[in-house]
């Protein structure tokens, strides 16, 4: 059974950062693309961040430059540096197969406000 466990969210201020992990177990974690979405109130879940098997990198226009996903296939874990943070990045962050989401995780919230 997949299982996708987030964490690393808080609350900071604008302009603060904060790293975000996501352990992967119940499937081949190194065959797979995987992506970070987010979902803030009343919007629809997005993807700031994709990343291939081979470690190539995608980032929404939103983030460019600030964020920075990264993976770990020994740990079966994937990670999003988060820099310069603005109050929209504001959202539950989750992280799932870039391709074919499967069932979703808890999320972990990230909260920038000053």
């Amino acid at each position: 059974q997949v299982q996708f466990v987030e964490s690393g969210g808080g609350w900071v201020q604008p302009g603060g950062s904060l790293r975000l992990s996501c352990a992967v177990s119940g499937i081949i974690f190194s065959n797979y693309h995987m992506g970070w979405y987010r979902q803030a109130p009343g919007k629809q879940r997005e993807l700031v961040a994709g990343i291939t098997l081979g470690g190539g990198t995608t980032y929404a226009d939103s983030v460019k430059g600030r964020f920075t996903i990264s993976r770990d296939n020994a740990k079966n874990t994937v990670y999003l540096q988060m820099n310069s943070l603005k109050p929209e990045d504001t959202a539950v962050y989750y992280c799932n197969r870039k391709i074919g989401a499967l069932s979703w995780g808890q999320g972990t919230q990230v909260t920038v406000s000053s």
